[in-house]
Parts: structure tokens; C-alpha cells; sequence
């Protein structure tokens, strides 16, 4: 079993560990990673483990009324609902992922996971006015 560290980035700069993932498997596709990440988010969100402020997972402005501010009240985030969210954001370029120094462009690309792997989440800012 590998140990996959996610480290999430912005083009500020900003650099902080994310989280580990444990995986059995040695390769994985980036939907698949992209799909675990983002269930597991949800599941520290619903049991108020975070605040939502970092991550993929980020509850739209009615999921944060629903729920409050801490995101532990009911009804609880869905994780489906937010996975599909992250997949259209990565589709249009809302952030990048990279093994190592590699970029990785499509969610089918599989990914070689071993102990130690970091997997960069690099969120991008759009231009003002652009």
C-alpha cells in the first residue's frame, strides 16, 4: 500500500499538504484520484473535521446557508454533486495537477503511485477583466 501526499497551490505561491491518501493500487487514473480526494473531503466536512475553506471540495453559497457556517449542520454536502463540480473545474482549467515535475492534462491519464508520491493541486486565478 503507497502513502499519496496532496499538496495544494496557487499562483501566489500559497503551499500547504492537503492531505495522505492510502492506495492499494500502483497505478490510478486522475479522475479516480481526483473522485477519492474529493469523497474524502466531503466525509471531514459532513463530520465537521474542516471548514471547508480548503481543498477541492468547496460548498457552493446555498450548501454554506444549508448547512452553516461550519458545514456540519443538516442537510449534509453530497459527495457526487461535489466530485462533478471539481471534474468541471479541472475541465475548464480552474486548476492543474502535477506528479512531480509532470503535468497531467487528461482525467483518463493513469498515474504511477508509489510511497511518497505528491500530487500537486495548482488552483488558478482568472485574470481580472480577462
Amino acid at each position: 500500500m503507497a502513502k499519496v501526499r496532496f499538496v495544494d497551490e496557487t499562483t501566489s505561491g500559497e503551499r500547504r499538504d492537503a492531505r495522505a491518501l492510502d492506495v492499494a493500487e500502483e497505478r490510478l487514473t486522475l479522475r479516480e484520484v481526483i473522485r477519492r480526494r474529493v469523497f474524502e473531503e466531503v466525509a471531514e466536512l459532513n463530520a465537521g473535521r474542516s471548514d471547508g475553506r480548503r481543498g477541492l471540495v468547496q460548498p457552493t453559497e446555498t450548501e454554506r446557508t444549508l448547512n452553516g457556517a461550519g458545514g456540519c449542520g443538516a442537510p449534509r454536502l453530497q459527495p457526487q454533486p461535489c466530485y462533478e463540480r471539481a471534474l468541471a473545474t479541472f475541465a475548464r482549467n480552474g486548476f492543474l495537477v502535477l506528479v512531480g515535475d509532470r503535468q497531467i492534462e487528461e482525467l483518463d491519464d493513469e498515474l504511477d503511485l508509489t510511497s511518497g508520491t505528491e500530487i500537486t493541486f495548482l488552483k488558478l486565478v482568472p485574470l481580472v477583466g480577462g
